[in-house]
């Protein structure tokens, strides 16, 4: 039997990358993915995949860097942003549209995969086609950030439970991306979701505010 789509809250990123004020909050790339891209650096002309892209703030940073980038995202409407955007600064980026469970690329295409406050948009199910596509496209001691949001979060709980640790704010409101699927975890749930890998750094941390506790994840591939 078919697994049931829950990962559908792109929908309404799909909107909200439309407008300027929509990606405002969404164009400067993350110190933690600067320090670990950063740390990348050493090798020749490293790949790395922007998984869920949003309107390219990661990849446009890694291809400044010399980094061969690839950006996917299931938003037409982003990865159109992050097209404009490279056109704009002449620098090259593969970019593709689809959903994040299913990747386009090569197995062991990638040094480094990037997934930033993507991946939980969905059930167990989802989360863990996803881990299993990112692995497959790493090379063996590739490298893979990226969050998860913890059950220490103000929102673990709330709304309705569509699957287990997964939640639906019925009453957000169709514009928000809290009306989706969302999957929450604790530390062995981690472990246990990134078999095959070895975790490399596992922190719980406030992201945006109280209550606001993502898991921050670094992990390389297992050989």
């Amino acid at each position: 039997m078919a697994t049931r789509d829950t990962a559908t809250a792109y929908q309404v990123w799909q909107e909200r990358w439309a407008s300027e004020v929509g990606r405002a909050d969404w164009v400067k790339p993350e110190p933690d993915v600067i320090s670990v891209a950063t740390g990348l650096l050493g090798q020749e002309r490293p790949a790395a995949l922007d998984l869920g892209c949003g309107v390219g703030r990661h990849a446009l940073y890694f291809a400044t860097q010399g980094f061969v980038v690839s950006a996917y995202d299931a938003s037409t409407s982003g990865i159109a942003v992050t097209r404009a955007e490279a056109e704009r600064r002449g620098l090259a980026i593969d970019l593709a549209v689809g959903p994040m469970a299913t990747l386009p690329y090569k197995t062991g295409q990638f040094d480094y995969v990037l997934a930033w406050n993507v991946i939980y948009h969905g059930d167990t199910d989802i989360v863990r086609q996803c881990i299993a596509e990112i692995r497959r496209v790493l090379r063996p001691g590739g490298i893979y950030q990226g969050t998860m949001l913890s059950k220490r979060h103000q929102r673990y709980g709330q709304g309705r439970e569509i699957a287990p640790n997964t939640f639906v704010l019925d009453e957000s409101g169709n514009n928000s991306d809290k009306a989706h699927p969302h999957f929450y975890c604790n530390a062995a749930e981690i472990v246990d979701l990134f078999r095959g890998f070895d975790l490399v750094s596992l922190s719980d941390r406030v992201q945006d505010g109280p209550g606001t506790q993502h898991w921050h994840i670094v992990a390389e591939r297992s050989r």
